[in-house]
């Protein structure tokens, strides 16, 4: 396929369908249409030869029997439309031998009989049949060829039955194809932070089938995650009695140094239980209702709490408007940014910048001056208790949940989180959130 063919070839499976079904509807009515032509041009052609041999006989019958001076009156009378008679004598032409000249001058001749012998030529376009009476006056028939043409109330007829025949052809391919989009739908709503409405398993047995297959796979999905935040909330539960005992037993080592370090390693089990907790219950994103939100107001507020513990933390740009969202859950999202560039962004200030996104949307980035993030790594991070080797491990604190915690209230949201580092050293955390439906 050519690229300019390739440009104008729908893309959707509707468009496809539609395309290919009408044109080869378009093609086979015009072949149709073409037969149809082709039929009725051969039957008026074999009537023509017919009645012209017969009526031709008859002329001849009558003009030997009448009068040479009324002759000329009566080769008026014996015109058509398609042929005309005269007295003319024959005109040198080229010989026929096309299938039509042959078969009228077989018709004519065996009309006529063995006492008329016949001379076809061609001239000017036209075909003229030459004979002589039994008084030896010439005879000259001159056939103009005509074509039986469809009359205007078919065309249009035709025209008609090809419109219905697209119609009806769209209205069955969007109606086939419509549940599949209903099913592209369903699947792009359905993620691992929120669960989309059943799709109704109804109409033909294979669209049932399919939407019985995908609402058993969504609720496989819900109970999935169900069991992922009960399991994690289970062993976080169960692990607060042993980490509570050995806190005890820690301040009983005689050791001050053993029992710091005793401390951190417990610290250190503390923190992740927490974190795998708020990691299971980010899901909880989703379940908040969506409500009218200062976005300015509610970005400011959060500044302003940083800067009030000794954050050096600004804020740059505005949205302008309130928009619908989950304030709780995009406030979580904006704070682990805004903790992950404090940790490891140095001493430098942390910007909150907000700017319009492409498609009406509004985007905020949080701007740091640390040391990056390997770009082999940039999505890797985003994925829970993942943690960079070199400045980002563990001995620099944290459990590898807080972009994943992000990542999934961003996704709750409607908007996705990416990661890019800064020409100059320091990375920025893009979060992209649509206006309308968030």
């Amino acid at each position: 396929m050519s690229g300019a063919l390739r440009r104008l070839w729908p893309g959707s499976l509707f468009g496809r369908l539609s395309a290919i079904l009408c044109l080869g509807l378009a093609l086979s009515y015009a072949l149709n249409l073409q037969l149809l032509r082709y039929e009725r041009r051969e039957t008026g052609k074999n009537m023509m030869v017919y009645y012209l041999a017969q009526d031709l006989a008859a002329s001849v019958a009558i003009l030997e029997r009448v009068a040479p001076l009324e002759r000329a009156e009566w080769r008026l009378r014996f015109a058509r439309q398609n042929y005309r008679y005269t007295d003319a004598p024959a005109q040198p032409g080229a010989p026929l031998h096309s299938p039509l000249a042959l078969q009228v001058g077989g018709a004519v001749a065996a009309a006529l009989g063995p006492r008329y012998p016949l001379a076809l030529s061609a001239r000017d376009g036209r075909m003229y049949l030459q004979l002589r009476l039994a008084d030896a006056t010439p005879l000259t028939v001159e056939l103009v060829a005509t074509e039986m043409a469809l009359s205007p109330w078919s065309r249009l007829l035709s025209a008609l039955q090809l419109l219905m025949l697209t119609l009806f052809t769209w209205l069955a391919v969007r109606w086939t194809t419509r549940p599949l989009a209903q099913l592209a739908r369903a699947a792009d709503a359905l993620g691992p932070e929120q669960r989309g409405a059943p799709l109704p398993e109804d109409g033909p047995l294979e669209v049932a089938r399919a939407a019985r297959a995908f609402n058993d796979m969504q609720r496989r999905i819900a109970t999935h995650l169900a069991e992922r935040m009960h399991i994690l909330a289970a062993i976080s539960h169960d692990l607060q009695t042993p980490i509570t005992r050995l806190r005890l037993r820690a301040d009983m080592l005689d050791s001050a140094a053993l029992r710091d370090k005793f401390q951190g390693d417990l610290d250190a089990m503390q923190a992740m239980v927490e974190e795998g907790i708020a990691y299971a219950r980010s899901t909880g994103g989703a379940s908040e209702k969506p409500c009218r939100t200062d976005l300015d107001a509610l970005l400011d507020s959060l500044v302003c709490d940083y800067r009030d513990v000794g954050q050096h933390v600004t804020l740059s740009g505005r949205v302008g408007r309130a928009a619908s969202t989950r304030p709780h859950a995009l406030r979580r999202v904006v704070g682990n940014l805004l903790d992950n560039a404090i940790k490891f962004g140095g001493a430098a200030a942390v910007e909150v910048a907000v700017r319009a996104a492409p498609g009406g949307g509004v985007e905020i980035a949080v701007l740091d001056r640390g040391p990056g993030i390997p770009p082999g790594e940039l999505y890797a991070v985003l994925q829970p208790f993942y943690r960079v080797e070199g400045s980002r491990n563990r001995a620099t604190g944290g459990t590898g949940l807080g972009l994943a915690i992000a990542q999934q209230l961003a996704l709750a949201l409607g908007g996705s989180l990416a990661l890019a580092n800064r020409a100059g050293g320091g990375l920025e955390a893009r979060l992209l959130l649509p206006l309308e439906g968030v």
